[in-house]
């Protein structure tokens, strides 16, 4: 037996043994997380929600006489700037419902009327707007929630929340159909919710929902919570919520039938095809309700174009960088489909952005037109949620694109108090023949299960999965793992984390930067709260994270040590301190700087480089907010200096102004490229109304050899339809000249019937 014979063999053994002892020691600590360790005794809060024969008029004043009689929910919890007092301003909210509204009155006392409110746009930043929000855990699950949230004046916003209300799981694109009314006094503000039960899912019959409500008031830098959150959590946790009765039981979640038609009138000139287009397209969308708890969406034609720019980023790494969904249609329970898979997004599954995008013959990526779909989502009972999805993308002969079937099937069944077990399947398949296709492209498979451990208080969190791919003619190995484990306490935080993906892993509609990887990643931070000083809570945190190649006999390929010190201030500002060692091994040539015909990193070389990171943000909630970052130090076999940079001027309630700003300089030695890399990104936006918007932002990046201009006014006509105007233009930089340019305009509507 060869010497990689030996290796080979010693590596099998290795995964077997070692994978063996190391799920079974995570089915014990999994075992043992089904006990309670509480860091905070906690009363649970309640309040009954009084039913109601008449109909409220929001008119933001809480002067019918309905709601004198209502129980207030009242006598908030400090979460910031710390947790263990009660909160400075009062706040209070009752609750009352009919047969078909759920109302929401709030009274907020408050030192002044200096309200931090960024624009009069819908779906506000709920931490740099005065607002207070609430959270409606329909089903009790601990994992899924409906929130909605109001600013002193008026704005609303509305927010999916999933996975248990950690960062990933807050949902913001989610639209839904209620009303809300302020008014502002001397000394406190009045709002008025009124929330159609036709806009949430819920147990028919039920007398008992899950209930949170939560505060940011900036004139004194106070956050606070009805139900008490210890500060290492997050203020939507939604581990950490009180109790909503009813008077009467619910009746049927009836999700109205609703139909979102699109026109778009589109006109377009491609100056490096030297050609010119107009066009004009037609479509839309349906939701529809089944039962009490499932949305059924069907989509034909739709309309995916840029009504919402990306951002424009600058790459220095070998690998892609995931960028967000906007698109509506795959928004509703999207956690269902895309929390699959790897914690830290080194090995998703399903990233809905890979449907409606394909690469053509130069290996650009362009649109990919979406024939028609249909989602099925949502509840199936209180404790099993199912997902199903199913696309149909055109064929692109001119680019070698064929057309494909897009499916997903997913079931998540909750267990013990907030964690879930969820299993999938994935198909990607062409039904026709193709000459530019190869036939392994023929189909892309992916089975898989996770575990999602989420304990009662949230002081236990983890992820452990097992996937397998299937392709023409590959069956054999083709996994992908992860076991993490997350213990979070007010002191202390240890995450531990696992993964592995086979080189011969493939997810077509997966996000998969790097394939053949065997990770250990290992963290330890400490945390501090000073009684007497500027800085409210500050910790040290000690990282580690290791890759190894398992095709190369286990050779490491990355490492990254890192001593991390990090402050929340007072005054609401952070900052952060880094201290890295890196060490990449180049499997392939690499130009970090992807200057045209540059000589690039040989393969097959290791480099060792330290680097110093700063990072400080203002109180985002100031008329005057900037943040900057700086990373200095090694780069490979050079040095690079990097400084990111914001400033935005808010001219309350309507108008935002900034500029943003990256500067990478790269030096390395003869004969490789040195680069100054520079990404700047002036913006406005302009709120007439609560229904009229302007935005503009513009985006230079000589990396991309590109300038970026995308101006859109938008008019919210009547609920949740909206008329769009939108000018696009892209020029090149080095040689000054126009790419692109387009001028969009759409309109759609939202039917109720």
């Amino acid at each position: 037996m060869n010497h990689l014979k030996l290796n080979e063999l010693s590596f099998v053994q290795l995964k077997r043994s070692t994978s063996t002892y190391f799920w079974l020691l995570c089915l014990s600590v999994l075992m043992a997380t089904g006990l309670p360790i509480n860091t905070i005794a906690q009363d649970i809060p309640h309040i009954t929600a009084h039913y109601i024969e008449t109909e409220i008029n929001l008119d933001g004043a809480l002067d019918e006489p309905e709601w004198q009689e209502a129980m207030a929910g009242d006598n908030f919890w400090q979460f910031f700037p710390t947790d263990s007092v009660r909160r400075k301003n009062p706040t209070e909210f009752r609750i009352l419902y009919n047969e078909h509204t759920l109302y929401v009155g709030i009274y907020a006392e408050a030192v002044g009327d200096d309200y931090a409110v960024t624009s009069l746009r819908r779906d506000f930043s709920g931490s740099t707007n005065d607002n207070v929000s609430l959270m409606f855990d329909t089903f009790s699950d601990g994992n899924n929630a409906f929130l909605f949230g109001a600013t002193p004046y008026g704005v609303q916003r509305e927010v999916l929340i999933s996975e248990g209300g950690i960062e990933r799981g807050f949902n913001p694109t989610w639209d839904m159909k209620w009303k809300a009314e302020s008014n502002i006094y001397e000394g406190y503000y009045v709002i008025e919710m009124a929330i159609p039960f036709t806009s949430i899912k819920f147990k028919e019959g039920g007398t008992s929902w899950r209930l949170q409500c939560y505060r940011w008031d900036f004139q004194t830098n106070e956050q606070s919570a009805w139900a008490r959150v210890p500060q290492n959590q997050l203020l939507s946790n939604l581990a950490f919520m009180g109790e909503l009765h009813f008077e009467q039981p619910l009746g049927k979640s009836r999700t109205p039938f609703a139909v979102i038609p699109y026109i778009n009138g589109l006109s377009q000139k491609d100056f490096i095809k030297d050609k010119v287009d107009n066009d004009f397209e037609f479509g839309g969308d349906t939701k529809i309700a089944i039962g009490d708890g499932l949305n059924l969406d069907l989509t034909v034609n739709p309309d995916f174009s840029t009504v919402e720019v990306d951002d424009i980023f600058t790459n220095l790494t070998r690998f892609e960088i995931q960028l967000p969904e906007k698109r509506q249609f795959f928004i509703d329970n999207s956690d269902l489909f895309s929390s699959f898979g790897n914690y830290f997004n080194e090995a998703r599954p399903f990233w809905s952005r890979r449907i409606g995008l394909a690469r053509d013959t130069s290996g650009n990526l362009i649109e990919n037109r979406i024939i028609a779909g249909a989602r099925l989502s949502g509840k199936l009972n209180s404790d099993l949620r199912i997902g199903f999805l199913n696309i149909q993308t055109d064929e692109d002969l001119d680019n070698n694109i064929p057309s494909n079937n897009n499916m997903m099937v997913a079931l998540q069944q909750k267990v013990f108090s907030r964690s879930n077990i969820g299993v999938f399947m994935i198909n990607r398949q062409t039904f026709k023949d193709y000459e530019f296709q190869d036939s392994t492209d023929r189909y892309n498979r992916v089975i898989g299960m996770d575990y999602n451990l989420l304990s009662k208080n949230n002081v236990w969190n983890g992820k452990f999965y097992l996937h397998k791919s299937f392709q023409p003619g590959d069956h054999a190995g083709n996994l992908s793992s992860q076991a993490t484990l997350l213990y979070n306490t007010r002191y202390w935080e240890f995450i531990t984390d696992w993964v592995y993906v086979d080189n011969d892993f493939r997810s077509d509609l997966g996000f998969i930067p790097r394939t053949d990887i065997f990770k250990s990643g290992n963290s330890v931070t400490r945390n501090f709260y000073p009684s007497k000083s500027k800085i409210n809570r500050h910790g040290l945190r000690l990282l580690s994270v290791i890759y190894w190649r398992p095709t190369l006999d286990l050779k490491k390929t990355d490492h990254r040590f890192s001593v991390i010190w990090d402050a929340e201030l007072k005054d609401q500002s952070t900052m952060e301190v880094n201290v890295t060692n890196n060490y990449i091994n180049l499997t392939q040539e690499f130009d970090p700087t992807r200057t045209p015909r540059a000589e690039p990193l040989p393969a097959n070389t290791g480099y060792y480089f330290n680097q110093l990171n700063a990072i400080y943000m203002s109180n985002q909630a100031k008329k005057l907010i900037y943040n900057f970052e700086t990373i200095v130090g090694g780069f490979f076999n050079g040095n690079a200096y990097s400084f990111i940079g914001g400033v935005t001027a808010r001219i309350q309630p309507w108008g935002n102004f900034g500029l943003d700003v990256r500067y990478d300089g790269i030096r390395l030695p003869d004969p490789y490229p040195d680069a100054d890399l520079w990404l700047l990104t002036p913006k406005m936006e302009i709120t007439f109304s609560k229904s009229v918007f302007w935005s503009t932002l513009v985006q230079y990046s000589n990396q991309r050899d590109n300038l970026g201009i995308n101006s859109r006014l938008q008019w919210r006509y009547a609920p949740l339809s909206d008329l769009y105007l939108v000018y696009n233009d892209n020029y090149y930089t080095n040689i000054f000249g126009p790419k692109y340019r387009s001028i969009n305009l759409k309109v759609t509507y939202w039917l109720n019937i």
